[in-house]
């Protein structure tokens, strides 16, 4: 009778440990498909949390932004809804405008030199602002370099783009840097790209290599003018709100594993980069790479000089454009 009470207490014991030691269910976002580099890095994101933490964080990875858009999912990251996302700058812009700099055309030649900036003390000083904003940065993944890409005629130098009617997205800064190459700038939604180019509505595009070849605008567009004019980040998050139920001991394997997986990002988007040149270089895509961007750069001056002039940028730009 008292082995069976002690049996029974024990089994209690485990009971309650067990349910003390429960898995904590988190939930990830982005918007890319499978296959994707940014959904691999976060795959192994995931999987390196499960086995660093023995399983205490289950982490379920919602793609193809399946639970919603950018501007919804940054919502839910910030209730709670939603623990982990990756994001473009574009958002992070808007609650840490230091940021806007990463989208100014022509100060960057590559993500390499992007880098340099984004994982030394420039970097650290935009993810504690972010922090403080509510997006906690586990890595800097790789945003991809834009590029002019033509339907009507060659492109071989900048003054070939003087009076193209290229489509930009809805940005102040894509409107002002097309205005000041000498062309008419077009906004139009992304999903209009394909056709507007088909029915002459543009003549231009200008977009990441990758996403030239997978949208298919690499068969109606086939003149590419590679300047890398905007290279920019986006960033694997977590909520503060999570920050901050973790131990210091999880935070470091959180921020391990971010890193880990922005490196892995980097790499999958260099690969891809260049299976999606070769696709479009196979089907007749002719590439031009720009040698010489002194001349963009002096005509980017109208707008440097007006993000130079707000106070909430200038720090970030000033460090950039010093340390060339």
């Amino acid at each position: 009778m008292v082995k069976q009470l002690q049996v029974s207490i024990f089994a209690g014991l485990l009971l309650v440990s067990a349910a003390g030691w429960g898995q904590t269910a988190l939930r990830a976002w982005n918007i890319h498909p499978d296959g994707y580099p940014v959904t691999e890095a976060m795959k192994s994101f995931v999987d390196e949390v499960g086995r660093s933490t023995k399983g205490k964080y289950k982490i379920e990875l919602f793609s193809n932004g399946s639970l919603g858009d950018q501007p919804k999912a940054v919502q839910m990251l910030k209730s709670g809804e939603v623990d982990v996302a990756e994001f473009s700058s574009a958002p992070l812009s808007d609650v840490v405008p230091g940021l806007k700099a990463f989208n100014l055309p022509f100060l960057f030649t590559d993500s390499a030199h992007m880098f340099r900036y984004l994982d030394g003390q420039l970097g650290a000083r935009l993810a504690v602002k972010l922090a403080d904003a509510g997006f906690v940065v586990l890595g800097w993944y790789d945003g991809g370099a834009r590029s002019f890409y033509c339907a009507n005629k060659p492109i071989n130098t900048g003054a070939d783009l003087v009076g193209q009617k290229i489509r930009v997205q809805q940005s102040d800064v894509y409107i002002g840097m097309v205005t000041q190459l000498g062309a008419t700038p077009m906004p139009l939604p992304y999903k209009d790209v394909l056709d507007a180019l088909q029915q002459k509505k543009i003549d231009c595009a200008e977009n990441n290599m990758p996403s030239y070849e997978s949208t298919g605008h690499y068969k109606v567009a086939k003149y590419v003018y590679l300047t890398n004019h905007v290279v920019s980040p986006e960033a694997l998050v977590v909520s503060t709100k999570l920050w901050t139920q973790l131990s210091a001991d999880d935070k470091a394997l959180f921020q391990k594993a971010g890193q880990n997986s922005a490196l892995l990002m980097r790499e999958l988007w260099t690969k891809r980069v260049a299976s999606a040149r070769a696709t479009v270089t196979k089907e007749g895509a002719q590439v031009v790479t720009v040698t010489d961007f002194a001349p963009f750069v002096r005509k980017m001056a109208p707008l440097y000089a007006k993000y130079l002039a707000d106070p909430t940028v200038r720090a970030e730009l000033f460090t950039i454009i010093g340390n060339q």
